[in-house]
């Protein structure tokens, strides 16, 4: 055998498995994240849900674990996903513990953004090691959510005894660690909701708006657009900013306006907010006009008195 030879990757299935893995909360993102562990070598072991879908999502991407109750799935795993709604977390840990489940030694991960490690406290008490691992990327419940994982960040919050533990899982999962403070995971979190949810509601509204005006085929109109324009803000932030309210076209923005209420009235609250907003950043950076800003604030002002 030629030891210079390139060797075959080693198929997950043949690695000795480190840590036993354990899914509560079988929602789009606790299965990703154990398949995820899988082909870094762990073992998930068991995994609970509720919801039809939510077994059905476990099947398919776990397939071969069992699907028990969470107090079954502590007794066998070592590490434990909590992937259950953020409003769902506080109830669920001091359940877990008022019950015994969770075990000395124990790793607990939670996902959600809101929260850093106060509220695994309950399981610290217990002896459980508590982690906060929160992938900043969307998830759709399938398989492509395991790919996508490649070079994602995660909002990471541990015990500094525990936070090259807290890296090593998020790099084992093909991610990037970024350190969170613990008082400031409400404001990382709002950061991310505020980029990514409401970029969800933008484009939906806006593909709407293009087929009442006829458009055919309003994903492959904003495609390119939408493209172009994240890239720039990423690379460029407020300098990005284009269109009438950074130009001050006051006209046209009223035109807008009128167009919205006429058209989908629902749209009119959130163009407003968002256009006063922009036009405020646009102001800041010197690329809005104190002239011209004048009218348009004007315009802005009138839409919400209509």
């Amino acid at each position: 055998m030629n030891p210079t030879a390139p060797q075959e990757p080693l198929d997950p299935r043949d690695r000795p498995a480190r840590l036993t893995v354990g899914v509560v909360g079988a929602g789009r993102v606790g299965p990703a994240l154990a398949a995820s562990l899988r082909l870094a070598g762990h073992r998930p072991v068991a995994a609970s849900g509720v919801s039809d879908a939510s077994l059905r999502r476990a099947a398919a991407m776990l397939p071969d674990v069992p699907l028990v109750t969470p107090a079954e799935v502590l007794a066998r795993a070592e590490l434990v996903l909590l992937t259950v709604p953020d409003d769902a977390l506080p109830g669920l840990v001091e359940g877990l513990v008022e019950t015994g489940a969770v075990r000395p030694g124990q790793l607990l991960v939670h996902t959600s953004g809101r929260y850093g490690t106060k509220v695994l406290e309950p399981a610290l008490r217990a002896g459980a090691l508590p982690l906060a691992l929160h992938p900043a990327m969307t998830f759709t419940g399938t398989a492509v959510d395991v790919q996508r994982l490649a070079g994602c960040s995660f909002g990471v919050t541990a015990p500094e005894e525990l936070r090259l533990a807290a890296e090593a899982l998020v790099i084992e999962m093909g991610g990037e660690p970024e350190w969170i403070e613990e008082q400031n995971r409400p404001l990382y979190h709002a950061a991310l909701a505020l980029g990514a949810n409401h970029l969800v509601t933008l484009v939906a509204q806006s593909m709407e708006l293009l087929r009442a005006a006829g458009v055919g085929a309003p994903d492959r109109m904003l495609g390119p657009l939408l493209g172009a324009a994240l890239d720039n803000a990423l690379r460029s932030g407020d300098a990005a900013l284009t269109g009438p309210v950074a130009r001050g076209d006051a006209g046209t923005v009223a035109a807008h306006v009128a167009e919205l209420r006429k058209h989908a009235p629902a749209a009119v609250a959130g163009y407003l907010a968002m256009a006063r907003t922009t036009a405020d950043r646009a102001l800041a950076h010197g690329m809005l006009k104190p002239e011209l800003a004048e009218d348009l604030l004007g315009v802005l002002a009138e839409g919400d008195l209509r």
